[in-house]
């Protein structure tokens, strides 16, 4: 099957319950930019889809970085003065500020409370928080919780353990029928956060597998990385390699209910750029579009100007953008099955495009070739709107010059890619048109 024809054979609405389903089995798990529960997610993925996982060493040097050392933890509470655990580990992963150092001692509530973070705007909620960089130690708890905190000494411990280790990180590859790549990255780096995190690694799964049975013209890399250092740390093994990246996705907060929003590659009219935004608007979706900015997710290090590969993000609700982002109301009731399947028909429509782009020579260029004679003009019947075809027909053969693609000339005549595509195969079907190898 050609990937161009995607959309007409996924069940979006059995595709959207599994990728909900999956991301509510990884939900309990505590994952960080390092650790057993980062390795533990990437094995389930690697149940899913093939995963090359990869350990990368402490102290590994990767351009002005180096891979940090390895933070798992088993436990961690606060017990009050009459050994009660008033904020509890095991109850919820985000409890524990990320990369805490272990710790267990006795301390006032006054030393206590400048190693606790809560949310007063929003006071039945628990923050994430992380300390990657910085050896320290902390919690997250609601803001109800913290006010019925009393005066008095409390026991803390985080079990934790900081050490010499590797960092991990997995990779998917589908090859297709040319060695150009498309991109398609997520972070598999935080804790129970359901569209910061889980909505993408899902999505890139199902559209892994989905992929898996086409005919493709790209080949298609799948990274499911630590935020951050994780593609510093592709890129910095996998310089070489990158050079073959001509399209790139970077795939989060796919699953909220919010509108689709597109940041730019940084090079802003890269033909994903393009391609998200014509695929969109002749599907009649609304999109926001934006321009690209040095701070976000991993698009950052990919469109860095030693490297300014063509990557954009396509998300539902920006970062930082909805109230839920990065605290424990980003749950699996925020996440919707209807909204996944709708953000993976819009990936599909992009890959669509992508796959259908193409440049083609006319081979009767002098002058207008006699349609009606070959059938294709007013003559033949079959299609949804032949006027609209018949000025596709139009459009390829006056543009078919092997410099302009079936996007350019999409753009141009403002006429869905869809129909531009078919215009162009019944064309060479008769004889008139050569697709150009570029």
């Amino acid at each position: 099957m050609k990937a161009s024809q995607l959309l007409l054979t996924v069940d979006l609405r059995a595709a959207g319950e599994s990728m909900h389903a999956f991301a509510t089995e990884l939900y309990p798990t505590c994952r960080s930019i390092t650790g057993d529960g980062l390795r533990t997610t990437l094995k389930r993925i690697g149940r899913q889809i093939p995963l090359e996982i990869q350990e990368v060493a402490t102290g590994t040097t990767v351009f002005d970085w180096s891979v940090p050392r390895e933070w798992n933890i088993r436990d961690a509470w606060i017990k009050n003065s009459r050994g009660e655990k008033v904020v509890d580990f095991q109850k919820s992963n985000l409890h524990v500020v990320q990369y805490s150092v272990p710790v267990q001692r006795r301390i006032s509530l006054d030393e206590l409370k400048t190693h606790l973070y809560s949310l007063p705007d929003r006071p039945d909620w628990i923050p994430y928080r992380t300390s990657y960089y910085q050896e320290t130690w902390g919690f997250c708890l609601t803001h109800r919780q913290l006010e019925k905190l009393e005066p008095g000494e409390y026991e803390v411990k985080i079990d934790s353990t900081l050490a010499e280790g590797s960092l991990s990180y997995g990779e998917h590859f589908l090859r297709g029928r040319t060695a150009d790549e498309v991109l398609l990255s997520c972070h598999v780096c935080h804790p129970s956060l359901a569209n910061d995190n889980l909505s993408g690694v899902a999505l890139s799964v199902k559209l892994a597998e989905i992929l898996g049975g086409c005919s493709l013209k790209y080949s298609y890399r799948f990274l499911f990385i630590p935020g951050t250092i994780g593609s510093i740390t592709w890129l910095a093994r996998n310089s070489e390699r990158a050079r073959q990246i001509q399209h790139g996705l970077v795939v989060t907060c796919v699953g909220d209910s919010g509108g689709l929003h597109y940041k730019r590659s940084r090079r802003g009219d890269a033909e994903i750029d393009r391609a998200v935004i014509k695929a969109l608007r002749d599907r009649r979706q609304p999109l926001e579009v934006r321009d690209f900015s040095p701070y976000g997710y991993d698009e950052r290090q990919y469109c860095s100007p030693g490297f300014n590969l063509p990557v954009g993000s396509l998300t539902r609700s920006p970062h930082g953008t909805f109230a839920q982002y990065h605290t424990s109301a980003d749950n699996l009731d925020f996440i919707r099955p209807e909204a996944l399947s709708d953000s993976l028909a819009a990936y599909l429509a992009v890959i669509s495009v992508l796959e259908g782009n193409s440049r083609y020579q006319n081979l009767n260029p002098w002058c207008e070739p006699q349609l009606g004679r070959r059938g294709l003009y007013r003559a033949l019947g079959g299609f949804a709107d032949a006027g609209q075809m018949e000025l596709a027909f139009l459009w390829v053969l006056n543009l078919s010059d092997a410099t302009h693609s079936l996007l350019d000339i999409a753009e141009r005549a403002d006429l869905p890619f869809e129909l531009i595509e078919q215009a162009a195969e019944t064309l060479v079907a008769h004889g008139l048109l050569e697709e150009r190898l570029v």
